[in-house]
């Protein structure tokens, strides 16, 4: 399947439902071969049905609770395939093995054969598997990969163009940045907001687990406090650890004032660090500036907004990745919204990652109803990231704050801290939108029970192209 999605763009899924077709046929095939082999030793037809029935349901729990628990956290999809396969390959030779010494099946020389030639194939493919799967990844990427790994949640993928020296990461094959202009999407996420907010002190990203926004962040020194809340622990700690990563984040991840967790939706304590400047004092005393305390809480976003009760956190960044499964586009709910607004403060703001206003237009407009449906204020933005073209943003705030004092602020804004790309310039021509890009003839707003923002999103342009 991995070869035929690699290297079969066109034909694919010609491969991948005869795959599926076949193990269809061979699973419905099973048991009654097996409730006749078994009709032997067992003379009435429900005493047959109970023994066949009953080893299929505690073999089928049996596997999937070590699918679950075990197989899917310790090993890649390759792997598991072999190993399954040696599995039921073991126990097939050994029931043939038995049978055949009790002189209950006929001297057959082409079988033994067989397991031979299988045995040895499984043996080979379990030895090289890692290896044949990373070259059928491999194709399907133009630059040459440097991390490949599987988490519990997800596969992430970094490829490196060393021409270029360009980065790029990817989630379950979609790209998230390209390290040539990461900086324009998330230093347009991140400064708006916090150049908008009077008080900044608290500040809650969620998603964000590669630690960009939180580098653009930890700019402003008077944030004091930043939650990041991301599912995934070992894409916190990849991205901590990783030398590219931790260079292209600045090093966010700090072991120096950062602490990470798994758990509930409680925050815990906050230190306030604080850093040499290399500079004296007018008394001939070093200089120190303050660092912000930050906390990592391995959690989903969802738990966490429906756990943290009410909040008074002043700047929430919302970086999640796009609405592409019924999993993600429970965050972009009118239900998870309300919740994220009861945590924020009564003059905070809130920017929210919301897919591109071109190529998913009505996904685009979609979450900005559902964010008004939940009793917000929003401000469309959107800018040119070359990796992903024309990307949209919707600052919101608390509904008494009225828009054209927030677009005035916006127009008068400037930045205080450093950036590679934004400009105030730059945010204020994120607020111009060509005629009609913003109009829609639909209505429908995202909910738990009518995701219609999945509807929208799987029909857009980039997907039917």
């Amino acid at each position: 399947t991995y070869w035929a999605y690699a290297g079969m763009e066109n034909h694919f899924h010609l491969v991948h439902y005869a795959l599926i077709m076949t193990l269809g046929f061979l699973i419905g095939l099973e048991i009654p071969v097996v409730l006749r082999i078994n009709e032997t030793y067992a003379e009435r037809l429900s005493v047959n049905l109970s023994q066949i029935f009953s080893a299929d349901y505690i073999g089928a729990l049996a596997g999937a609770l070590l699918w679950v628990f075990f197989l899917i956290r310790h090993f890649p999809l390759t792997e598991i395939g072999f190993l399954l396969a040696g599995v039921n390959f073991s126990i097939a030779a050994f029931t043939w093995f038995y049978f055949r010494r009790l002189g209950l099946i006929d001297a057959n020389r082409f079988i033994p054969a067989v397991i031979i030639v299988t045995a040895g194939l499984l043996l080979i493919g379990g030895a090289r598997n890692r290896q044949w799967g990373e070259l059928a990844e491999q194709r399907l990427y133009e630059d040459r990969i440097m991390l490949s790994t599987t988490t519990r949640y997800q596969h992430l993928t970094m490829t490196h163009n060393p021409r270029l020296e360009e980065y790029r990461f990817y989630i379950n094959g979609n790209l998230q940045f390209s390290s040539m202009d990461e900086a324009r999407y998330h230093e347009m996420l991140v400064h708006p907001p916090l150049t908008l907010t009077p008080d900044r002190q608290r500040v809650l990203i969620l998603g964000g687990g590669d630690g960009m926004a939180l580098r653009e962040v930890l700019k402003y020194p008077d944030v004091a406090k930043v939650l990041l809340v991301d599912l995934d622990p070992d894409m916190t700690r990849l991205c901590a650890t990783h030398p590219a990563l931790t260079a292209l984040n600045a090093n966010a991840f700090a072991d120096a004032r950062t602490t990470a967790r798994s758990g509930g939706a409680t925050e815990g304590e906050y230190r306030r660090l604080w850093r040499e400047t290399g500079k004296t004092g007018p008394h001939g005393l070093e200089e120190t500036a303050p660092i912000a305390g930050v906390r990592i809480l391995n959690i989903d976003a969802d738990a966490f907004v429906s756990q943290a009760g009410n909040g008074h956190w002043n700047v929430i960044l919302i970086d999640l990745p796009d609405p592409s499964s019924p999993e993600l586009v429970k965050l972009y709910t009118r239900e998870f919204y309300a919740r994220a607004r009861a945590l924020l403060s009564e003059r905070g703001m809130m920017m929210v990652q919301a897919t591109s206003p071109y190529h998913a237009k009505e996904s685009f407009l979609c979450i900005r109803r559902t964010l008004e449906s939940a009793g917000f204020a929003t401000l469309p933005l959107h800018l040119n990231v070359p990796s992903f073209g024309d990307w949209g943003w919707l600052l919101a705030w608390k509904a008494p704050l009225g828009r054209k004092t927030v677009v005035d602020r916006l127009e008068r804004a400037a930045l205080t801290v450093p950036t590679r790309y934004l400009t105030p310039e730059v945010m204020r021509s994120a607020m111009a939108f060509g005629k009609g890009m913003l109009e829609s003839s639909r209505a429908e707003i995202n909910t738990r029970t009518r995701p219609a923002l999945l509807d929208f999103y799987l029909s857009e342009s980039w997907l039917v192209d």
